[in-house]
């Protein structure tokens, strides 16, 4: 990517689009499963503490990346069958082959061929909507038991630390489910907004991650402090 900012041309073969196509979707697809696996982790968490050791286990924890990965690459397999083979086999790319775009996507290559592709869209709208949304709805499942749980505890400091445990889940889901539906969901695609969404999607929200998640690490939490109580005091001394 840095390469293709400081230069003018940037050609790229159709082996390439497809594969950056194909591993896009892959990460997408297992991100989506991931967040729902932590939905899980943060139910376990809340409404049965004391089972979370056993529950959640180093092994139960190992098969369930594991197992994200495999529905990640099981997703992107039937996605193949719609959409990759579709792009490279069987759509005429007769006009411009320039993409207007910073990398290569599902829209961005449909618009690509000089044939209409209304039904190959809708097709995708309901392929590209179903892993996410069955994975959302995983989600709302498991919030709705949280929010349940934490409606029942009575002190006020203990309904505050149960809502901080899933604030930096909550704030993933967020940035996740956002770009997606603007992006996949809308009736008339904006390039533009496109643009921008995939921007904050692809690079801002991968730099903010590591600050959401250990943010919620009580050592992290004292060592910022103690860096900011220090900076605060430096122009002093000097």
């Amino acid at each position: 990517m840095l390469v293709n900012f400081v230069t003018k041309k940037n050609p790229l073969s159709y082996p390439e689009h497809m594969t950056q196509l194909y591993f896009f979707l892959v990460f997408a697809i297992v991100e989506c499963h991931m967040l729902a696996a932590m939905a899980y982790d943060c139910y376990v968490a809340i409404c049965n503490p004391l089972l979370y050791d056993v529950s959640l286990s180093y092994h139960i924890c190992f098969w369930l990346t594991v197992g994200v990965y495999i529905l990640g690459n099981i997703g992107q397999d039937q996605l193949d069958g719609t959409f990759l083979t579709t792009l490279t086999f069987q759509l005429p790319y007769c006009g411009p082959n320039q993409v207007d775009f910073y990398f290569c996507d599902i829209p961005v290559m449909l618009k690509l061929a000089c044939v209409d592709t209304s039904t190959l869209e809708m097709v995708g709208f309901i392929s590209v909507g179903f892993m996410p949304l069955s994975c959302f709805l995983f989600i709302l499942t498991s919030y709705s038991c949280i929010v349940y749980a934490i409606l029942h505890i009575r002190s006020a400091e203990g309904r505050r630390r149960a809502f901080s445990t899933c604030s930096a889940h909550l704030t993933a889901i967020l940035l996740f489910y956002m770009p997606v539906v603007l992006i996949y969901l809308q009736p008339t695609p904006s390039p533009r907004l496109n643009a921008t969404v995939q921007v904050l999607n692809n690079l801002v929200t991968p730099m903010l991650n590591p600050l959401n998640y250990s943010l919620q690490n009580k050592e992290v939490k004292s060592s910022l402090r103690k860096t900011l109580h220090h900076l605060s005091f430096l122009p002093e001394q000097l």
